[in-house]
């Protein structure tokens, strides 16, 4: 079934920035750099009622983060919800949130890491999201995130997204039509086994990670291909491996060859995609078809 793709926004069109999970300790100046943006893109942003609050690791208690995301999925003015950050917390209000509204109205929801978590869920409701910079984003500096910018702007205004990327060694070439599915491993595989749980049957699985061990990611992976992620997936885009750290035992091989080795030889594999934690990071469209082709020399990938 296709899935929905929520109205392209118009200037004048209201966003809702929320925090979903992690704090925004000493945050604020960064988020309203985030507001600036999208108020220069002729949007209107509007702050959940508990955006800055502090409930130890979290953004607000459960309930008050669930009050902030239902409140954005059900008003009908507000077009796009756009994360803070990530961090952890997004699982903890899934099923307490209701998506009858949502799925009446139809609105882009936009994170990336910790937020995986909506784009699987969002992704069984029916609905297209976005991969994509947070409000944090903003701490870095703008022309080292000025790609990652461009790209959610066109991907929200409704505008074509293609990319190509240099050739890395440990490519599998091929070319292959799919939906797009996935996001950060470690928050695919806290979905198993729920009702968040997506198939990968047919579909082009991107991944991306940071500071786990390899044998950790090994671990996440394995579980994943357990569950039958790479039975029947048409192809493979990694994203950004960030910061994985090293432990006193060897694992003794890449990352690229310890990620092929859980993949079936006949599937296509993209390294080196700018997408994860990482200040390049271009938006991606959750759930929408797109075409992988990998070459000798170079890759694209056109939505």
């Amino acid at each position: 079934m296709k899935l929905i793709t929520p109205p392209s926004l118009q200037k004048g069109d209201t966003i809702a920035i929320v925090a979903p999970a992690g704090i925004l300790k000493n945050r604020k100046h960064v988020i309203d750099k985030a507001k600036k943006l999208a108020q220069s893109w002729g949007l209107e942003v509007v702050y959940g009622k508990h955006l800055f609050n502090q409930a130890h690791h979290f953004a607000g208690t459960d309930e008050e983060r669930c009050e902030d995301f239902q409140e954005a999925l059900d008003n009908p003015n507000i077009k796009a919800i756009w994360a803070a950050r990530g961090g952890y917390g997004s699982v903890r209000i899934l099923d307490k949130l209701d998506f009858t509204k949502f799925k009446e109205n139809p609105k882009w929801v936009i994170g990336y890491s910790d937020i995986t978590a909506f784009h699987n869920h969002i992704h069984n409701v029916g609905v297209e999201t976005i991969h994509g910079i947070m409000g944090t984003s903003m701490q870095d500096a703008p022309e080292v995130i000025a790609k990652s910018v461009e790209s959610l702007k066109r991907a929200l205004f409704g505008e074509s997204l293609a990319y190509e990327i240099s050739n890395s060694k440990h490519n599998r070439s091929g070319k292959v039509n799919g939906e797009l599915v996935g996001g950060n491993i470690a928050i695919l595989a806290s979905m198993l086994g729920s009702t968040s749980q997506m198939s990968t049957d047919g579909k082009i699985l991107f991944i991306e990670e940071i500071g786990e061990y390899k044998y950790s990611i090994d671990r996440m992976l394995q579980s994943l291909k357990r569950a039958g992620y790479f039975t029947k997936v048409k192809g493979i885009i990694v994203g950004d491996m960030t910061k994985v750290k090293k432990n006193t035992t060897p694992w003794g091989t890449s990352i690229e060859q310890l990620i092929l080795d859980v993949i079936p030889n006949d599937v296509p594999v993209l390294f080196n995609f700018p997408a994860g934690h990482e200040p390049d990071n271009r938006a991606l469209i959750m759930g929408r078809n797109i075409t992988l082709n990998i070459k000798e020399k170079t890759a694209t990938v056109n939505f």
